[in-house]
């Protein structure tokens, strides 16, 4: 299935929110191709070297999308999953050896006698089923909640994962806490272990694991591809979703400083204090942002290095063009659908994953 579609921009002034914009129609129209649908709830894809994909669905289901569309079952071998609320199968990645290794690593809600909690495991893809499946990092402490597990999965230049993590949606005073897990960027080696450059591996109170703090939910994570910086967005309250570039030991605010508001009305926190990170770029109303990546094929006429970021709120793709660190332009195109996942394809196109109980896999390209 095919259709046209017309986009939005909205032009912006760096520290402006969206709700101060201008609205601009584009003239360009976009191609939107359905690759797969029936999917349920999909949460992340990964492009393996074949062209195909690795989807994973939020109620337990890992499956394969060959380059026709045509799905496979769900791979057998996954642990279990505590498949509640915003919490199931999540994030999928390869290893950066994995034409030789065949490893994965994917991230997931984990069950526990305290509650669930954010997890990570690494495994051989098999055929039909998963091998050798191995917890490497299992979020402490465990809460029983249904939210923010955070959940995308980056790995650096230098071979080391981040994960990142949420505030559990009741636990955000432990986000300025570095003795524990909660709304952190985590920065492991793939056996699990703190990577000895951390900023915390000398400090007996702190976590050797974590990266960086004061996060409240983030679902968006991308390597910069000149810098090799780690950039996330997360989920403001009421207003304020953030983009950040997340720096070692350094602490974002949450909730000791927001652009947000307590749902229906009330204030969390300052805008600004010393000592705590502005984000680089925030929306208010907020956009939902759910997946990120950054464009750098030859596709897209004009996109080159520009940052996708999907809106799960509005249904829509947004592109932001970057000045250095600082957000230049902002595009909003609009789906029509939740948007979880943005990735760049082999072949140059961007691919959407909708969330939905009849998720699909969107395949964008120029309009001819």
């Amino acid at each position: 299935m095919q259709k046209q579609l017309m986009a939005v921009f909205i032009a912006l002034t760096v520290s402006q929110s969206v709700q101060a914009a201008e609205l601009v129609t584009e003239k360009a129209t976009l191609t939107i191709d359905t690759v797969a649908s029936g999917l349920k709830h999909p949460w992340g894809m990964t492009f393996l070297p074949d062209g195909s994909m690795l989807v994973t669905e939020r109620n337990g289901g890992l499956l394969r999308v060959d380059t026709n569309g045509n799905k496979s079952a769900p791979l057998s071998g996954l642990p279990e999953i505590d498949a509640r609320g915003q919490g199931g199968l999540l994030d999928v990645t390869l290893a950066p050896d994995f034409a030789t290794s065949n490893k994965l690593y994917f991230s997931f809600s984990e069950p526990g006698s305290d509650g669930n909690s954010t997890a990570v495991a690494s495994a051989i893809l098999g055929t039909d089923k998963l091998s050798d499946v191995t917890v490497i990092f299992s979020q402490q402490p465990k809460y029983d909640s249904r939210h923010h597990f955070g959940s995308r999965l980056v790995f650096d230049n230098s071979g080391k994962l981040f994960i990142t993590t949420g505030d559990r949606g009741s636990q955000r005073h432990q986000a300025q806490k570095p003795d524990n897990h909660i709304g952190k960027v985590i920065r492991i080696n793939t056996d699990g272990t703190a990577a000895q450059d951390n900023p915390y591996v000398n400090d007996a109170a702190a976590k050797a694991e974590v990266w960086s703090y004061g996060h409240r939910n983030i679902q968006g994570a991308a390597l910069h591809p000149q810098t090799g910086m780690l950039w996330t967005h997360e989920h403001g309250p009421q207003g304020g979703d953030e983009i950040n570039i997340a720096e070692a030991g350094k602490n974002y605010g949450w909730p000791v400083i927001t652009y947000g508001e307590e749902y229906g009305g009330g204030v969390i926190g300052q805008t600004k204090q010393d000592g705590l990170e502005q984000p680089l770029h925030y929306w208010v109303p907020s956009i939902a942002p759910s997946g990120m990546a950054f464009y750098n094929a030859e596709l897209f006429s004009g996109w080159n290095n520009n940052l996708l970021v999907g809106s799960l709120k509005f249904g829509q793709l947004v592109r932001l063009e970057l000045s250095g660190n600082k957000v230049s332009h902002e595009e909003r195109i609009m789906i029509g659908q939740r948007i979880r996942d943005v990735r760049q394809g082999p072949d140059g196109a961007v691919y959407l994953l909708t969330d939905s109980s009849d998720g699909e896999i969107l395949r964008l390209t120029p309009a001819k």
